[in-house]
Parts: structure tokens; C-alpha cells; sequence
């Protein structure tokens, strides 16, 4: 079976796609196939909706609080297949809010803003600010398309915009002599476009 819904210290997450616009330098996928035990490459590119619906109906017991569309692969690659598992969470489990990790590239992926789609089911977005500055985010994220550093701010200037509870997110330690992110320039982006900022902690080991 393939992990499409995993744990993590007691939270939930969503494993839709492997696919990614990314390559950070940073990503645990780069260093193991698993979080604590669950094999997070999927064997089927093709994951459907129904697919999610599915292993969300079958762990239902032990999903409590919030379920996060985060695994090995941007989930906005998928942004239809979200938006449906999204829709059904409202529906059926009204009392769990739905958070999105992303890179902030949806909007290029789908080539068409779909923030106000997002906007109706979801609670909260992390996005992944990675740098203060365009030339570090390409060296650390290794965007797959020029421009990928705008293109995730502007996505996260509209998700403000629509009241998406939004964060910006970095994560720090990760071999500063060859990425040098300021934080504290982080967290001025962040708090100036009006995002919460979250600076996490590179896990050497991962999960």
C-alpha cells in the first residue's frame, strides 16, 4: 500500500505527489526513503482524490486536530486532487483544519491564481521562503524555472490577500558557509507583507 496518509508526532499528513519544482539542497528526501517507517515514495504518479479519500477513511480514528498536504513532492502539483481531498475534510470532519506546505509555485504550476479556490478549504499555508534574497533561494532551492523566487512571493502576497492565515518559512543550520540566510532579513519579508515567519531547524538525521 502506498503511504498516502502518514503520522508524525501525533499529526497528520498528506502524501499526494513525488513530484516537485524544487530540489532543495536541504530536503530529506535526498538523504532517505522514509518518516519514521513509512516509505514516502510512491509507486503510482497517477494518486488520485479518491485514492486519499480512501486512507483518510481508514486511519480516521487517529487523525485528531489538523491534517497537513505535506510529504516527499510539492502537493500544488496536484492542486485539483487537494482541493477535492480538501472539500471532503469540510465536509465529513468540520472539527479538523487542513494546512498546505508548499514551495508557493502553484500558481505557475497551474498557470492560473488558485489561492481563492484554496481560500474555501483550507485554514492555514506554510510556504517556503527559503532566502532573503533571490540569488540564495536559487542556490538552496534549485527552482526548476527562472523567476521562482517572485513567483512564491507573489503567491504568498496573495494568500494574505485572501486571509489564508499564512506563514513564511526557512530553515536554519543547514551548512550556512555554502547558503548564508539571514533570519532576522527573513523575518522582515515575512512580517512586512503581513505573514506569521517560522524559522525550523535543519534535522541532520531527518525523522
Amino acid at each position: 500500500m502506498q503511504n498516502l496518509v502518514y503520522f508524525l508526532y501525533g499529526k497528520t499528513y498528506i502524501n499526494i505527489t513525488n513530484a516537485c519544482t524544487n530540489s532543495c539542497a536541504f530536503c530529506l528526501r535526498n538523504d532517505k526513503d522514509d518518516v519514521k517507517g513509512a516509505y514516502m515514495w510512491l509507486k503510482n504518479k497517477n494518486v488520485g482524490a479518491e485514492d486519499v479519500i480512501k486512507q483518510i477513511e481508514e486511519k480516521k480514528a487517529d487523525i485528531k486536530d489538523e491534517i497537513v498536504f505535506c510529504g516527499y513532492g510539492e502537493p500544488l502539483v496536484k492542486y485539483n486532487e487537494v482541493i477535492e481531498v480538501a472539500k471532503y475534510i469540510k465536509k465529513n470532519m468540520p472539527n479538523i483544519k487542513i494546512r498546505i506546505n508548499t514551495n508557493g509555485h502553484g500558481n505557475y504550476i497551474a498557470k492560473r491564481n488558485i489561492v481563492p479556490d484554496l481560500a474555501h478549504v483550507i485554514d492555514s499555508i506554510s510556504i517556503s521562503l527559503n532566502a532573503q534574497n533571490e540569488k540564495i533561494y536559487n542556490d538552496i532551492s534549485k527552482p526548476s524555472f527562472s523567476g521562482a523566487y517572485n513567483v512564491m512571493l507573489d503567491f504568498a502576497a496573495e494568500c494574505i490577500k485572501n486571509n489564508i492565515d499564512t506563514t513564511l518559512s526557512i530553515v536554519s543550520g543547514y551548512k550556512a558557509d555554502l547558503y548564508p540566510v539571514d533570519i532576522k532579513a527573513c523575518e522582515k519579508i515575512a512580517t512586512e507583507m503581513g505573514a506569521k515567519f517560522r524559522a525550523r531547524e535543519w534535522i541532520q538525521n531527518g525523522y
